[in-house]
């Protein structure tokens, strides 16, 4: 079996707006100002960042971040929300040939709900979130998770995903990965620009 894990946010779907307007929502309720969205989404994908501690002044999420937070996405991420131009078909093509899942830092409950509502839900036989783990990417927990589920050798096995955290944990687990420059972070070097590209790294990888 051949196995192909997405990230979800950045890289399947553009869920940008949604993302840092919920930060935003969280932060104007504990008395912080707004923040630019592009500055929230930059931040949110920094490898090494801790984001409850950047964005809120915590070491650790609390439970009134984390109610606040879930409470506001919950009726809004599926608000502007949009297939990057291309993943349709991608998925499509690839569905027959390869075990699809994600690995994602969002929620899982949220993630199946958004993949959903673009269509490409019933694709994944997986939906792993950052609920379903100990330890969130870049930790490769996920990864290793899934691989397990399947019982898919590493070599066997590629991650995509539009940040550094995506890539760092498919290293830790030994896979293969692609980095993609549509997300929410402006990649200087080593990522690929479109779909067609990602199409033929996939193939390249399992021909």
């Amino acid at each position: 079996m051949r196995l192909i894990m997405f990230d979800m946010d950045g890289t399947l779907i553009d869920s940008g707006l949604a993302i840092a307007n919920t930060v935003n929502h969280v932060r104007e309720q504990l008395g912080f100002e707004k923040l630019e969205i592009n500055y929230v989404l930059e931040k949110v994908n920094e490898a090494h960042l801790n984001t409850s501690e950047f964005f809120y002044g915590t070491k650790n999420y609390t439970e009134e971040q984390t109610k606040l937070f879930e409470d506001y996405y919950n009726e809004h991420c599926l608000t502007d929300l949009v297939l990057y131009d291309g993943i349709y078909d991608l998925i499509s093509d690839l569905k027959g040939d390869f075990k699809l899942a994600v690995a994602t830092n969002a929620n899982s409950f949220f993630a199946k709900k958004m993949l959903d509502h673009v269509g490409i839900g019933h694709h994944f036989s997986t939906v792993l979130g950052f609920d379903s783990v100990k330890n969130a990417k870049p930790h490769p927990e996920m990864v290793n998770k899934i691989l397990n589920k399947y019982s898919v050798e590493s070599k066997n096995a590629q991650l995509i995903g539009d940040s550094h955290k995506d890539i760092i944990a498919a290293t830790k687990a030994g896979v293969d990965s692609v980095l993609v420059n549509w997300g929410f972070s402006n990649h200087e070097k080593d990522a690929i620009e479109t779909v067609e590209e990602l199409e033929n790294k996939i193939y390249q990888k399992f021909k």
